[in-house]
């Protein structure tokens, strides 16, 4: 017999991330909707699409007795990159999409969830359970990614339009100074207990750390001002071989969305473009400007396990945080069969793992142990700088 588990609460958690997604959305103009500056950002339309994709696709088909498909193009149209589901637009194409319409995509949604509605009338089996679950966490990573491109769409308009004339929610106040000290020894790494996480944070397992400390506050906007004055974009010395010529081909001299105007710095915000806050963390910066910090300053990035080790010894959250640890799988780790199996293991590889969460991870998103991950290069997330030492 098949155990079965109440579904009102599930109802409740997939109606409030299905309608977060909605309000994010809100403020956009239809033009907004379709845009794709460059191949990493995807339009808002696909995101909407894409997420609603991921139910109907993965547990509306297999769960729901008798559902018919909205439309048999859409698993075309809005897979990512599920190769065990089909063919499917290339990223680079997500903004040729015209069709289907932004009213178009909101039916679809409409449809998907009425549909929802109905399978969670009764209680889910286990499996379908598992997949509803991953599902809302799913659509939650894309609701961190729609506000980085909504962001990235607005803030490379030459006009610079704000998205929303309130607080961009990216400042914060003062960072704490100095460093905690941590001795070494055996820790542990890895998620346990209740409560969801991904697979790539299972196989809790035993560390080894040298003595180390960790800054207890993020690199500043003032601070990172230092290297830019110092010529820190200039001195190949503070560089990876290849972070070098990254700054040297892309003409890079200051962090994403940064513009001095009139001789100040200023930089581009959901809000329109602010002026330089010298006491905010300092956001939009790729590993390799985060390691060439840390190198300017003679210290360095921590790994991924010292930073889970010192987790609650300071304040995290704000944006996500570089680590020098390369993204690759926890002993024992395996990926399943099917679909599912796709969603991080094929992705170990030529990555760097971010610790902590940002000012838009989803409320009930974050945990000490989750491990994003980008390649080295990339910025346009909201990701900092807290450096580490060996002692």
């Amino acid at each position: 017999m098949i155990t079965t588990t109440a579904a009102a609460p599930l109802l409740q958690q997939y109606r409030s991330v299905r309608k977060w997604t909605e309000d994010i959305c809100r403020p956009l103009q239809k033009e907004d909707y379709v845009v794709q500056p460059v191949e990493f950002v995807s339009p808002p339309k696909w995101h909407l699409g894409h997420t609603t994709w991921f139910f109907e696709t993965l547990l509306l088909k297999s769960f729901l007795p008798g559902y018919a498909e909205y439309d048999p193009n859409f698993n075309f149209v809005f897979n990512s990159y599920y190769e065990s589901l089909g063919a499917r637009v290339i990223r680079t194409q997500r903004g040729n999409l015209s069709r289907p319409t932004v009213e178009e995509v909101y039916r679809y949604r409409a449809y998907v969830d009425s549909a929802m509605e109905q399978l969670l009338e009764a209680p889910l089996s286990p499996e379908a359970e598992t997949i509803l679950i991953l599902g809302c966490n799913h659509e939650q990573q894309h609701q961190e990614l729609l506000w980085y491109d909504i962001k990235y769409i607005l803030g490379h308009n030459p006009l610079f339009p704000a998205y929303s004339e309130e607080d961009s929610g990216e400042q914060e106040a003062a960072q704490p100074k100095g460093f905690t000290e941590m001795p070494g020894g055996v820790y542990e790494a890895g998620f346990s207990g209740p409560g969801f996480c991904y697979d790539n944070e299972l196989g809790r397992h035993k560390v080894y750390l040298q003595p180390y400390a960790i800054a207890n506050g993020l690199v500043t906007n003032g601070e990172y001002l230092e290297f830019i004055r110092s010529g820190g974009y200039k001195d190949f010395s503070h560089w990876h071989a290849e972070g070098w010529d990254w700054v040297k081909n892309n003409d890079i001299q200051a962090p994403l969305y940064w513009h001095k105007i009139d001789g100040q710095w200023q930089h581009y915000t959901l809000s329109g473009l602010q002026s330089i806050l010298p006491d905010d963390p300092v956001h939009h910066v790729s590993f390799y400007e985060a390691a060439a910090y840390a190198a300017w300053k003679g210290l360095r990035l921590s790994t991924e396990f010292e930073w889970e080790a010192a987790a609650d010894k300071f304040s995290w959250g704000r944006c996500w945080e570089w680590t020098e640890s390369a993204y690759l799988p926890y002993p024992g780790f395996e990926r399943v069969a099917g679909p599912i199996g796709e969603y991080n293991g094929k992705f170990m590889v030529n990555q760097k793992v971010l610790r902590g969460a940002s000012a838009y991870t989803p409320k009930g998103h974050s945990r000490s142990t989750y491990r994003n991950f980008f390649h080295a290069p990339m910025r346009w997330q909201l990701s900092g700088i807290r450096l580490a030492k060996t002692l």
